[in-house]
């Protein structure tokens, strides 16, 4: 049985350093600027044999109805209807605020177990404020710091008394390899990137049918890489919203910097990418540069050109002029799909969760070592490597060492003399006989060891 916490309070008390504590990573983006967390954010938290769901939310503050300070309360209040239990958290060297007062009144209504945390207690100047927050009627404080891991053990023995007994499960041997079916049937981990205001959020939103993820037609609403679970047509996806990237000489305040590196590991660990630009300003430069990057990290790429429904012209020939302009700015990803799609009227989404699933299935594309061999030597014969210093270049045989992109290992003599170019003639001709369109295609080179390299030379 899961049980799912929501951390809540004002801006600035330690919530994101409480929530990284406990899911034992730095997921959460951490700042002394007030107001970083903006969407909430969930984790799987562990505090001593104690495993929860916890939400991190952002600070508590009154806004203007409609404004983003009230949709950001909107997805606080959402959390905190998800939780079974709420930490309140204060300030201890602050201590109370007027804020704090008329939040502890929220978090009352919400008629929920509360623990009250009086965080950044450690040292001298943190037990007045705790004493202070008797008087919000939430129970006595639990004293920690957040940040160097203090007062762990007393907010165990709290949060023990409040969880329901753990279930006995009938164990199960996690060594067993995952089968074809149980790989078949994970979620696919999908990141969404692109320039700031480019759609990113207003598509995830549309795909789960909810306000989920705040958006705004200001640039960098976003900043936290956020995850959501979504099912579309029976095939579950796990889809990261990420902060919009900028050329890096434009980046100047550390929080964009945290963003930026956020929504870079978010594509590192995703296995489908998808690219996201704007349909009046598609192609630019930071669009091939980020596309370029997503192809260096070996992730599967999906380009989708958003905001289509402001197109004058939808015909056949603009999706044709963009698959020309596509093949023409990306040579390295040759038939990368491209879909176009609005996030605001659900144009064109069936084709892009279409278009990333089948980028996936090939990303994990095997080729039968016959049909490879039989390519090669065909390849190598209608083009056969150039001759470098005089010298003729031997290319032996190739082989495929795993998928997820699918690499392959080249054996040849004298492999730092293989120019470039003709690496990418086998890249295309590899990519159209065995049908791998737009996906990453890795090929090493290595030299075949001489069998009398160890024989000395006779002396004459």
């Amino acid at each position: 049985m899961s049980f799912t916490i929501a951390i809540i309070g004002r801006p600035n008390v330690g919530k994101s350093t409480l929530f990284n504590r406990l899911v034992g990573q730095k997921l959460a983006l951490v700042d002394d600027l007030p107001g970083v967390t903006r969407d909430r954010r969930e984790g799987d938290a562990r505090l001593g044999d104690l495993e929860f769901t916890i939400i991190d939310t952002a600070g508590l503050d009154e806004g203007a109805k409609g404004s983003l300070t009230a949709r950001m309360q909107e997805q606080t209040e959402a959390a905190i209807a998800q939780a079974d239990a709420l930490f309140f958290v204060i300030d201890a060297r602050i201590g109370l605020t007027p804020t704090d007062r008329a939040f502890a009144d929220f978090a009352r209504k919400a008629n929920k177990p509360v623990l009250l945390i009086a965080n950044k207690s450690e040292g001298k100047h943190g037990d007045a404020g705790a004493m202070e927050s008797f008087a919000l009627g939430l129970g006595d404080p639990i004293q920690i710091s957040a940040e160097h891991g203090e007062g762990m053990g007393e907010l165990y023995d709290a949060l023990a008394k409040l969880m329901p007994e753990p279930v006995e499960e009938d164990e199960a041997d996690d060594d067993e390899p995952l089968s074809e079916e149980e790989a078949a049937t994970r979620p696919i981990r999908v990141a969404i990137v692109g320039r700031p205001n480019a759609g990113k959020s207003t598509l995830i939103n549309h795909l789960l049918g909810e306000e989920r993820l705040l958006t705004s037609p200001e640039a960098g609403t976003t900043r936290d890489s956020i995850a959501v679970e979504i099912n579309w047509k029976g095939r579950e996806f796990r889809v990261f919203d990420t902060a919009g990237l900028r050329r890096r000489s434009r980046i100047e305040e550390k929080l964009e910097k945290l963003s930026v590196a956020d929504a870079l590991r978010a594509v590192r660990f995703a296995e489908v990418v998808v690219m996201m630009m704007d349909s009046q300003n598609r192609f630019e430069e930071q669009d091939l540069r980020i596309t370029d990057l997503i192809e260096r990290e070996g992730r599967a790429v999906v380009l989708a050109v958003n905001k289509w429904d402001l197109m004058e012209t939808k015909g056949g020939g603009a999706i044709s002029g963009l698959r020309r302009d596509a093949d023409h700015w990306l040579p390295q990803l040759k038939g990368v799909p491209i879909v176009a799609v609005s996030g605001l009227t659900g144009e064109g989404i069936d084709r892009l969760m279409q278009a990333i699933q089948d980028a996936y299935a090939l990303w994990n594309r095997r080729v039968p070592t016959s049909a490879l061999n039989r390519w090669f030597e065909q390849a190598v014969q209608a083009n056969p490597p150039p001759a470098v210093s005089g010298r003729r270049l031997k290319l032996n045989y190739i082989t495929q060492t795993k998928a997820r992109p699918p690499s392959f290992v080249l054996f040849c003599s004298r492999a730092d003399a293989i120019p470039q170019s003709y690496l990418r003639y086998l890249v295309n001709s590899m990519r159209e006989a065995f049908d791998l369109p737009g996906t990453p295609v890795r090929i090493t080179l290595r030299e075949k060891a001489n069998p009398f390299a160890h024989k000395r030379k006779r002396p004459s």
